[in-house]
C-alpha cells in the first residue's frame, strides 16, 4: 500500500491518541500501532505514548507530529477503535478512511437518550451494592445516592468548577446522608454503603493501569497516572472526612464491615443489573453484552473464592486474572471482539479504587492503624496489577496455540481429505 508520509503520519497520530483514550496500558498502544504502521509500509516508526498524547515519526530524521488526547471514549467509540485499528491492520481500510471516521468517532452520539444513560448509572451502583453490601436499606440508599452523583455529573458537564470538585462534593453529600441515617439506626456499616454510587467515579481501573505500566517499565506513564489516581483518591476521601465532622459518627463504624441479609439471590441480580447498567451508559454494541456479561461472572466467581481462600489480595489476584484471561480468551474465539471493552467493566466489580477508599479514610480515622491499612491498599493494588499480567501472559500463550491450531487444521483436513480420494 502506498500512501503519503503525512496522510501516514496524521493517522497514525489520530489513532495512536484514540487508543491511549480507550484506556489501554501505552505500552500496549505503541506495540499495536507499530503493527499498523508496519502493514502500511513504515515498519521504522518510532512511538512515544503518555496518557495525554502520542509523539510519532515514521523513521528515524524524519518529522515527527503530536496528537493530544481529548477525554475517554465510552466502550462503544472504544469498540470502533479496535475495529479500525484490525481493519488497517489487515489492509481493508484506506489510511483515509479511516482518519475520517477517527475525526468523526468523538462527534458520535451515546446510542441511548441521556435519561436512559441516567437509568443505568442507578442500575450499575444498585447491583454494585447488592454485592458488596446486600442489605435491603444499604441497596435503597446505593439507588438514591446514584441519583445525587449523577445530578452532580451533569452539572459538572455544564460548569468547570463542579467537574474539578466532583469527587469531594459527591462524596461529602453522600457521607452526610449515610451518616445521618446510620445515626438515626436506619442502616449499618455506613461507610461500605458509600461505595457503590460512587464506584463509577473512582479510579480503580486508572490505578491499577498505571502498576501494570510501572511493571511494564514505563515509568512516566505509569507515574503521572498513579499519581492523578491517588489524587483523585484523596478529594473523595475529604469529602468524606469533612462529612464525618459535620455528622459526627463514631469512629467504630467508619469500618470495613459488610451487612448480609438479603440472601444468595443478591449477586445474580447484582450481576445483571450491572450487565444492564453497562449496556445503556456505556453504549457498548449489543453483540458484546453476552460476553461483557460472561467476563463479568468469571471476575466475580474468582474474586469470591480467592478472598473466600486467603482474603482481599488472594481474591483481587485471581480476579484480575480471570477478568484478563476471559477477555483475552473470548477475543482468541471470536476475533472481531474488543478484548479491551471486554474486559473494562469488571474492573467496577473489583474496586479496587473503593477498597483504597476504605483503607484512606481509615487512615485518616484511625491514626494507629495507619501502617496496616496503608499496606493494605498497596498490597490489593498489586495483586491486581500482578493478576493483569499474568492474565495476559497466559492468554497470549493459548491465543498463539489457538492460532496455530487454526492455521494448521485445515492443512491436516486437506491431508486427510486427500488420502480417502480415489487414486
Amino acid at each position: 500500500m502506498s500512501e503519503d508520509d503525512d496522510a501516514v503520519r496524521a493517522l497514525l497520530a489520530y489513532l495512536g491518541a484514540a487508543m491511549v483514550a480507550t484506556g489501554q496500558p501505552v505500552s500496549d498502544v505503541e506495540d499495536e500501532l507499530a503493527e499498523v504502521s508496519t502493514s502500511l509500509g513504515f515498519p521504522d516508526v518510532q512511538i512515544a505514548a503518555s496518557p495525554t498524547g502520542v509523539f510519532l515519526n515514521l523513521a528515524s530524521g524524519l518529522p515527527a507530529t503530536f496528537e493530544s488526547v481529548q477525554g475517554g471514549l465510552r466502550l462503544d467509540q472504544a469498540a470502533e477503535v479496535r475495529t479500525i485499528r484490525h481493519r488497517l491492520s489487515q489492509s481493508t481500510l484506506t489510511v483515509s478512511e479511516a482518519t475520517e471516521q477517527l475525526r468523526d468517532l468523538r462527534h458520535r452520539p451515546p446510542r441511548y437518550p441521556e435519561w436512559m444513560a441516567n437509568l443505568g448509572w442507578i442500575a450499575i451502583a444498585t447491583g454494585i451494592a447488592l454485592i458488596l453490601q446486600p442489605g435491603g436499606a444499604n441497596v435503597a440508599f446505593a439507588a438514591v445516592g446514584a441519583v445525587v452523583v449523577v445530578a452532580l455529573f451533569r452539572l459538572g458537564q455544564r460548569f468547570a468548577l463542579i467537574a474539578t470538585l466532583l469527587p469531594m462534593l459527591a462524596s461529602f453529600l453522600l457521607a452526610c446522608g449515610v451518616f445521618a441515617a446510620s445515626n438515626a439506626d436506619l442502616l449499618d456499616g455506613p461507610l461500605r454503603t458509600l461505595l457503590p454510587p460512587l464506584a463509577v467515579l473512582l479510579p480503580g481501573a486508572l490505578i491499577v493501569t498505571a502498576m501494570s505500566e510501572l511493571a511494564a517499565g514505563d515509568m512516566v506513564a505509569g507515574t503521572s497516572r498513579l499519581t492523578f489516581g491517588l489524587v483523585q483518591l484523596l478529594l473523595f476521601t475529604l469529602g468524606i472526612v469533612a462529612a464525618s465532622h459535620v455528622v459526627t459518627v463514631p469512629a467504630a463504624e467508619l469500618t470495613n464491615f459488610r451487612v448480609e441479609t438479603l440472601g444468595w439471590w443478591a449477586a445474580p441480580v447484582g450481576l445483571i443489573l450491572i450487565s444492564v447498567g453497562i449496556g445503556v451508559l456505556e453504549s457498548p454494541p449489543v453483540r458484546l453484552l453476552p460476553w461483557i456479561t460472561v467476563v463479568l461472572i468469571l471476575a466475580f466467581a474468582a474474586q469470591s473464592f480467592g478472598q473466600h481462600v486467603g482474603g482481599a489480595a488472594v481474591g483481587s489476584f485471581l480476579g484480575a486474572v480471570a477478568a484478563t484471561l476471559g477477555s483475552s480468551l473470548v477475543e482468541a474465539v471470536r476475533p472481531n471482539l474488543p478484548r479491551l471493552v471486554v474486559m473494562l467493566p469488571a474492573f467496577w466489580l473489583l474496586v479496587p479504587g473503593s477498597l483504597g477508599l476504605l483503607s484512606t479514610t481509615a487512615l485518616v480515622t484511625d491514626p494507629d492503624g495507619g501502617g496496616a491499612n496503608a499496606f493494605g491498599v498497596v498490597t490489593v493494588v498489586c495483586a491486581i496489577a500482578v493478576g493483569l499480567l499474568v492474565g495476559a501472559s497466559v492468554a497470549r500463550s493459548v491465543g498463539g496455540a489457538l492460532g496455530r491450531l487454526r492455521r494448521g487444521y485445515p492443512l491436516r483436513a486437506r491431508g486427510r481429505l486427500g488420502r480417502s480420494l480415489p487414486r
